[in-house]
């Protein structure tokens, strides 16, 4: 039987909630100031038919991989959780968070109650990340890299507790004959992202791919198509990141898109189909613009 699984990320939800002025410190200033010059690139309206192409595939599962919001103020929360409500329920929706998400440390609190609904494991538990969903044969497994950091940093951390659980799950999932399909929001790979904008401990991730394994890891950020491997025990695992799914105008490597992957077992394991649909060349329309091809390097 096949399995459908959708994934977006990075909508970047407008408009923008007009802050207070005791909100717009540190961060937030230099965040405020960088979402006036780019506001413009991300439309509500091809977000709006990017979700309806989405759901018209009745996909089994979305994974949604953060950046809902812009700089994590209090009054960005409700209209996330509303727009996250439209995907679907939140058993057939997962997410994690990214870095605007987490923007500061204020916005923690708010981030862990928000999103409760779609981060609560099988046994209805959620106290911390890592997470694991399981729908079918498919093992859903969530990662937070959304950390609070410093002015004009993007980067993002799992740390040394979140890491020891996620391989746990990693390790429960496959003895359970699970396919392992693992969220984040930031590229895991140590040159997935420019200074500043990465996983600072890829390292560490990597040596749990590499002995543990998983069979697909997908994430954002980047608001591009990207296909990486990372070396796992029985083999290469594809990773995979999403472009922003309400990137406009846009160049062939930015504008709006999600993937859509058939998902089947097979005698050797696992088979695993792509395809990328979004803002059509030329159009504001959402359809088929290319297969994503797990073999593809960039």
């Amino acid at each position: 039987m096949t399995f459908l699984l959708a994934h977006l990320s990075d909508p970047h939800i407008g408009p923008l909630p007009q802050p207070a002025l005791r909100e717009l410190v540190g961060k937030r200033l230099t965040g405020f100031l960088n979402w006036q010059r780019r506001s413009q690139l991300q439309d509500m309206e091809v977000l709006a038919r990017l979700v309806d192409d989405m759901r018209a595939h009745k996909p089994d599962h979305v994974v949604m991989t953060g950046d809902i919001m812009n700089l994590g103020l209090p009054a960005e929360f409700p209209i996330a959780k509303a727009w996250l409500e439209t995907l679907g329920p939140p058993h057939d929706v997962s997410f994690v968070p990214g870095n605007h998400d987490a923007y500061v440390k204020g916005s923690m609190p708010w981030l862990t109650e928000t999103f409760r609904p779609w981060t609560t494991d099988d046994d209805d538990r959620h106290t911390h990340y890592p997470y694991m969903r399981v729908r079918g044969d498919i093992a859903v497994i969530g990662l937070s890299s959304g950390v609070p950091t410093a002015p004009f940093i993007a980067s993002g951390r799992l740390g040394h507790a979140q890491r020891a659980e996620f391989v746990k799950l990693l390790d429960a999932a496959k003895a359970r004959g699970l396919m392992r399909v693992v969220l984040i929001h930031h590229p895991p790979y140590r040159k997935g992202a420019t200074p500043g904008r990465g996983l600072s401990d890829s390292r560490h991730f990597a040596a749990v791919i590499a002995r543990h394994g998983a069979d697909l890891i997908l994430h954002g950020h980047n608001h591009r198509t990207m296909v990486a491997h990372m070396t796992g025990p029985d083999g290469n695992v594809p990773v995979v990141g999403v472009g922003s799914a309400s990137a406009v105008p846009g160049t062939p490597h930015h504008r709006a898109v999600y993937h859509l992957y058939r998902i089947a077992r097979s005698q050797k394991g696992w088979t695993i189909s792509g395809q990328s649909r979004g803002l059509l060349s030329g159009s504001r329309e959402i359809g088929h613009v290319g297969d994503v091809s797990l073999d593809r390097v960039g």
